[in-house]
C-alpha cells in the first residue's frame, strides 16, 4: 500500500509543473476574462456588474456581419494554404535535380519577420507605386492605378493572399515531413503493378496524409481565426469595416475604445466559437480519416 501511495504521489509531483502552468497561464486568465465580461470595466477605477448586457450588445447585425466575415476569411485562407501546401510538398518530395535548393527557397516567407513581410505586401498593394498595380498597367490589364487596399472587395482578398504567403511554408514543410514518412515499399509495389504517378499519389499518398492534414489544418485554422497582425497592419479593419474580423473588433472595443467589459465578452465569444468548431471539426475529420483508412 505504501509503495502504491508513493507511486501516486510521485506521479502527481511529475504532473505538478504542467498543472501549475495550465492553472496560471490558461485557466486563470480565462476565468478572469469571463468574469470581466459581466462588468462595465473601462478606464474608471471601479466597475459595475452588468450581467448579460455586454453579450446582448454583441448579437446585433453589425457583429453578425463580423462573425460571417471571420469564418469566410478563415475558410478561404486555410483552404488555399492546405491546397498549395500539399501539392507544394509533393513537388518538393519528387526526385528532381536541385530539390534541396527548392526546399530552401520555401523558407523566406516563414523566416522573414511577420511585420516586415506584411509591410512589403502593403507596398506592393499600393496603387501609385506598388509593383502589382504597375504590372497590371504595363500589360494592359488596368487603365490606371489600382489601390487594392482602398476598396472592400480587393482589400479582403489582399489580406487573404498575404496570410497565405506567410502560412504556406509551414504547411508545406509539415506535409513534406509527413510524405517522407510514407513507406517506400508501397510506392515500389504500386509501380511494379504499373500504377502511374497520379494514381500512386491519389491512392497511397493522400490517404496516408489524412491524419497529418487534419492536424495541420486545425493548427492553421486556429492561428488564422485569431490572426491580428496581417489585417491590422494592412487595413486596420477597413475600408468601412470590410476586413474587420472578430479579433480586430475585439481589439478595437477593448483597447481602442477602452471598453474592457465589452471586449472581454467578445473574447469569450471567440473562445466559444473556436471550442465548438474544434469539437465538430475533429468529429467530422475523424470519420473521414477512418473512412480513408478502410
Amino acid at each position: 500500500m505504501d509503495a502504491k501511495r508513493s507511486a501516486v504521489v510521485f506521479a502527481w509531483l511529475l504532473l505538478a509543473p504542467a498543472l501549475l502552468y495550465v492553472i496560471v497561464i490558461v485557466a486563470y486568465p480565462l476565468l478572469d476574462t469571463f468574469i470581466l465580461s459581466f462588468t462595465d470595466a473601462s478606464l474608471r477605477k471601479t466597475s459595475n456588474w452588468v450581467g448579460w448586457d455586454n453579450y446582448q450588445r454583441i448579437f446585433n447585425q453589425t457583429f453578425a456581419d463580423v462573425i460571417i466575415r471571420t469564418f469566410v476569411w478563415t475558410f478561404f485562407s486555410v483552404s488555399i494554404k492546405m491546397i498549395i501546401g500539399v501539392f507544394g510538398a509533393a513537388m518538393l518530395n519528387a526526385a528532381v535535380p536541385g530539390r534541396s535548393v527548392f526546399r530552401l527557397l520555401t523558407m523566406p516567407p516563414w523566416i522573414v519577420p511577420m511585420a516586415v513581410g506584411i509591410f512589403m505586401w502593403g507596398w506592393m498593394y499600393n496603387g501609385q507605386f506598388g509593383m502589382i498595380s504597375g504590372l497590371l498597367q504595363r500589360f494592359g490589364l488596368s487603365d490606371g492605378p489600382v489601390a487594392f487596399l482602398a476598396y472592400g472587395s480587393t482589400a479582403f482578398w489582399a489580406t487573404i493572399i498575404t496570410d497565405v504567403w506567410i502560412g504556406v511554408p509551414m504547411v508545406t514543410l509539415y506535409m513534406l515531413a509527413a510524405m517522407q514518412s510514407v513507406p517506400q515499399d508501397l510506392y515500389e509495389a504500386a509501380w511494379t503493378d504499373g500504377a502511374g504517378r497520379f494514381y500512386r499519389f491519389r491512392r497511397i499518398t493522400l490517404p496516408l496524409l489524412v491524419p497529418s492534414m487534419i492536424t495541420m489544418s486545425m493548427i492553421s485554422l486556429i492561428s488564422t481565426f485569431n490572426s491580428f497582425d496581417i489585417i491590422w497592419i494592412l487595413t486596420q479593419g477597413g475600408p468601412n469595416g470590410e476586413t474587420t474580423t472578430m479579433i480586430i473588433d475585439t481589439y478595437r472595443t477593448a483597447i481602442g475604445s477602452h471598453k474592457y467589459g465589452q471586449g472581454a465578452a467578445r473574447a469569450v465569444m471567440i473562445c466559444i466559437f473556436l471550442s465548438i468548431f474544434s469539437v465538430a471539426y475533429f468529429r467530422v475529420t475523424s470519420r473521414l480519416s477512418a473512412g480513408a483508412n478502410r
